[in-house]
């Protein structure tokens, strides 16, 4: 650990979500603590029981979208055999006293990734990510025009079991909910509000800071230099159309963002050029992962503007996004009490780690 790395025990403040703080203390990585296992990787290609693999599709509950490369599946979706939510009931909300309740209405649906059992993400062709993002955007699309109840679509990969994963094969998963989730509808606000009084998306002030942004601060007594910010230091990987950014108030050790280099609020209107390049940017940034914290646990999940009509007036203020979260510790109690995040390894330092990384 460096002399500069040993000194970093701040609080900072999430520009989105101002609400939401995250603590970096660099020197809390030399304590005893337990760290998540890297999640063991099956890397078979095919596995007889598995209902995920293809010639086993009779496996699995009915298949709602295949998608097709030279005349066999490339990505399916078929129901969640154990799903949080459901399109079976839909009743009106339960209130009594203080307590209030919404039917658990909406869909639960398995993405299946891809045919080969153990493939990694950043194994995965960049064509097939394409097919694969172009697969969420779809079934995302189709599900909110078909009910109008459905508020909100997450999409969102869940790898190894400290993240929630449940089954070897890679799958990606969507939830269609009756409702906005707080964390996005906090972006939402929090970016309309900055948008008021600025007329400028934050997110699109984040990229440029990211790319054009350089200072040097001082200490006002000694002289000496007490943080020194380079252009692209939070820069992990860039693409003509895509660039992943480690976010300066990094929840997780190793989280990144990546986000569209253009303005556009809503995953459902981006492109096929600009999915291709989303592929390319997500395959290397995945590769940079594997390279430095080799098998973490992750998920991650896609953020966009919900397609309501309510929410059109985030149009020019928000920026659709993917956040990539790696599972490599434990939460403690404080941060479990106290919803302050603890990162032991400063993001400046974290982003030089993946940034350097050689890539083939």
């Amino acid at each position: 650990m460096s002399e500069t790395e040993k000194a970093i025990r701040e609080i900072r403040i999430n520009p989105i979500v101002p609400s939401e703080s995250v603590l970096i203390a660099t020197a809390r990585s030399m304590r005893p603590r337990k760290e998540e296992a890297p999640a063991p990787r099956d890397t078979r290609q095919h596995v007889e029981t598995c209902p995920f693999c293809r010639g086993n599709e009779d496996k699995t509950p009915p298949e709602l979208r295949r998608y097709e490369v030279a005349g066999e599946w490339a990505v399916r979706i078929v129901e969640n055999l154990y799903p949080v939510l459901g399109d079976d009931r839909d009743k009106s909300g339960l209130v009594f006293g203080l307590q209030q309740a919404i039917d658990g209405y909406g869909r639960h649906e398995v993405i299946v990734d891809h045919y080969t059992h153990g493939i990694a993400v950043h194994e995965m062709a960049e064509e097939h990510l394409t097919t694969l993002f172009q697969a969420y955007q779809s079934r995302a699309a189709e599900l909110y025009a078909l009910d109008e109840r459905l508020k909100y679509i997450l999409i969102f990969k869940n790898f190894g079991p400290a993240a929630g994963a449940s089954m070897a094969h890679t799958h990606s998963q969507l939830i269609a909910l009756p409702v906005v989730p707080q964390n996005l509808q906090e972006e939402l606000e929090h970016s309309r509000d900055h948008y008021k009084k600025h007329h400028h998306c934050i997110f699109c002030t984040l990229i440029d800071e990211a790319l054009t942004f350089e200072t040097t601060i001082y200490d006002r007594d000694s002289g000496k230099i007490v943080r020194r910010i380079n252009v692209g230091q939070y820069v992990v990987e860039r693409g003509e159309r895509f660039i992943a950014i480690k976010p300066f108030a990094s929840r997780y050790e190793w989280e990144i963002h990546i986000l569209p280099l253009e303005h556009n609020s809503d995953f459902l209107e981006t492109s096929a050029e600009d999915m291709a390049d989303l592929a390319r940017v997500l395959k290397r940034t995945m590769a940079r992962l594997d390279a430095v914290i080799g098998g973490a646990q992750y998920n991650y999940f896609l953020h966009s503007r919900p397609s309501s009509d309510d929410y059109s007036d985030c149009r020019g203020s928000y920026h659709w996004h993917l956040e990539i979260c790696p599972r490599t510790s434990v939460p403690s109690g404080f941060e479990l009490g106290s919803g302050l995040f603890v990162n032991t390894i400063s993001p400046e330092e974290a982003a030089e780690q993946l940034r350097t990384v050689e890539l083939d």
